[in-house]
C-alpha cells in the first residue's frame, strides 16, 4: 500500500494542470497537494494548498517535506513575447522548481516536455525542451518521469490559431498515422494527465523514464 503522500503541482490553471490537480485532489494517495500558480485556479478543497507567487522566487516553507513534484508549465514564444521570456517558463522555472522540491525531499519529478525534444535540436522550442530534459538529469531525483506529448488537444483558456488548426488537421489525418507515426497523433489534456499521475504511484525501475506520445495514450 502506498503511503498518503505530498505532491507539489505547477501549473494547475493549465491545459493539463487543470486535469492533473482534479486527480491528486479525488486521490486517496495523496494526503495534501501543494499548487504553485501565478493567478487563483478558483479551487477549494481541504487537500489543497494553494500559492499564488511569482516563479522568480519560488520556495517552500523550512519545515515542509514532500514526495512527488508535477510540472505542467509552458507557454509559446508569441505568447511569452521573445525567446528569452520563454526560455524563463519552459527552462529557468521548471529546473527550479526541481531544485526546491528536492532539497524538501521529493524523490519522484513529473515533467512535461515535448515530442522532438532534444539539446542539439536546431528548432529552438525543442532545444530548449532538451536542454530542461538533460539538466534535470543531473539532479540526479530518485525517478524523472519525462512526459513528451504531441500536439495537446483541449479546451485552452486562451484561443491560438496555430494549435487549433494542427489539432483539426491531426483529428483528419489520424487514421493514416499508424506505425511509427502514431506517436505524433495529437493526444488530449486530460490523457497527459492520467498518464502523470498514475505513472507517479508506479514506481517504474528506470531513474529516468520517458513516455513518448503514444505510450503515454497506452497509459
Amino acid at each position: 500500500m502506498v503511503k498518503e503522500r505530498v505532491a507539489v503541482l505547477a501549473g494547475a490553471t493549465g491545459l493539463v494542470g487543470s486535469h492533473l490537480i482534479q486527480l491528486l485532489l479525488k486521490s486517496s494517495q495523496y494526503k495534501k497537494v501543494i499548487s504553485f500558480v501565478r493567478t487563483s485556479s478558483g479551487i477549494h478543497h481541504e487537500k489543497l494548498d494553494e500559492r499564488i507567487i511569482s516563479f522568480n522566487t519560488l520556495k517552500l516553507l523550512p519545515h515542509e517535506v514532500v514526495d512527488d513534484v508535477f510540472c505542467c508549465l509552458g507557454t509559446t514564444i508569441k505568447k511569452a513575447g521573445t525567446k528569452e521570456k520563454f526560455k524563463m517558463v519552459d527552462f529557468n522555472y521548471p529546473v527550479e522548481l526541481a531544485k526546491v522540491c528536492k532539497a524538501h525531499g521529493a524523490a519522484q519529478y513529473l515533467v512535461i516536455s515535448a515530442i522532438g525534444a532534444s539539446a542539439d535540436s536546431r528548432i529552438f522550442y525543442s532545444r530548449v525542451k532538451g536542454e530542461l530534459e538533460e539538466e534535470l538529469k543531473k539532479l540526479h531525483y530518485e525517478r524523472l518521469h519525462v512526459f513528451r506529448p504531441s500536439l495537446l488537444a483541449g479546451n485552452r483558456k486562451e484561443f491560438r490559431l496555430g494549435e487549433k488548426t494542427g489539432e483539426i488537421l491531426s483529428r483528419v489525418i489520424r487514421p493514416a498515422m499508424i506505425g511509427k507515426w502514431r506517436k505524433y497523433r495529437s493526444i488530449s489534456a486530460d490523457q497527459v494527465a492520467y498518464g502523470m499521475y498514475t505513472s507517479a504511484l508506479s514506481f517504474p525501475p528506470e531513474n529516468v523514464k520517458i513516455y513518448e506520445s503514444d505510450e503515454i495514450q497506452r497509459l
